[in-house]
């Protein structure tokens, strides 16, 4: 069997439908689109346009577009837990066991294929809310970039870039559907995200046990994993819609964060990447606004 694959080689049933990172997170049926808000008409639209830039908005139960707004987040979180299924499957393949650069601890691949029986978990109980919501595999796009972090040739950037960035950013989504499953009236969808939410913190603590252990005498290559860590951090931090601010649509879940193994600095340096990004998203809807005030 092949090793080391690419995004290309990634392998779906005819029900997926493969888009890019943009267009769905421009899906006018995420979070964010019309009706997600509070206040007049015009409030609504300037909100709904600087949301739906970032792909996200508030989801409240007595929003008009929160039912389909839930099932797009359901969806994403399917698809995104196939792909930490795949990443973690090809972790415990793509790389021989022993104590070089281009090896791995016998350990971490145990770890790593506890972590798959998890996420197989994760897609039936994924599916099954997915059906009880009214959502069919297919309705919403699959952005494959969870995939594309766990292509990573170095294990150690895998790890920095799926267990601690993207399952970092599992753990804020599980802990905003559980508070949203709860308000809601849902005790199924609160109990899922619950379950599901302990074993992402889990998943998060082994990736940052272990680039920790891999490093122990190596700090530049850490350095390298942190940054690439922050680089898919700040990729991914939906244009800003995930951070500590009180407007946030997805709060950093800080108390998980920290029993996944985060400093209270690193969770820092991840709000303050996120409000950079928001800042940046916020200049370029006012600079195409300005452009189309002037034409």
């Amino acid at each position: 069997m092949k090793r080391h694959l690419t995004v290309e080689d990634l392998a779906r049933d005819g029900r997926f439908v493969r888009v890019n990172f943009e267009d769905r997170m421009n899906d006018p049926r995420n979070l964010g689109g019309p009706g997600a808000y509070g206040g007049d008409a015009a409030d609504q639209a300037d909100d709904g346009e600087r949301n739906a830039r970032r792909g996200l908005g508030r989801m409240v139960p007595e929003a008009a577009n929160a039912p389909e707004a839930a099932r797009s987040l359901m969806h994403g979180i399917f698809v995104g837990e196939i792909q930490a299924l795949e990443g973690a499957g090809r972790t415990c393949y793509d790389f021989d066991t022993g104590d070089q650069p281009d090896e791995v601890p016998y350990a971490l691949k145990l770890d790593m294929a506890r972590q798959c029986w998890d996420e197989s978990r994760h897609c039936e109980i994924s599916v099954k809310l997915t059906e009880a919501m009214g959502t069919e595999i297919g309705e919403f796009g699959e952005s494959p970039f969870l995939f594309q972090a766990a292509c990573n040739p170095d294990a150690l950037l895998r790890l920095a870039g799926v267990n601690r960035a993207l399952e970092g950013l599992a753990i804020d989504v599980f802990h905003t559907m559980r508070e949203f499953g709860d308000k809601s009236g849902d005790p199924v969808l609160e109990f899922c995200e619950d379950w599901m939410l302990a074993d992402e913190v889990t998943h998060v603590k082994m990736g940052s046990d272990w680039m920790r252990k891999l490093t122990v005498d190596d700090p530049e290559r850490r350095a390298r994993a942190l940054e690439f860590q922050s680089v898919v951090d700040k990729l991914f931090s939906l244009g800003g819609g995930r951070s500590d601010d009180e407007d946030s649509p997805i709060q950093l879940a800080r108390r998980f964060r920290q029993m996944a193994g985060f400093t209270d600095e690193e969770i820092d340096q991840i709000a303050d990447v996120s409000r950079e990004a928001r800042q940046e998203a916020d200049e370029r809807i006012a600079t195409r606004q300005a452009t189309a005030a002037a034409s």
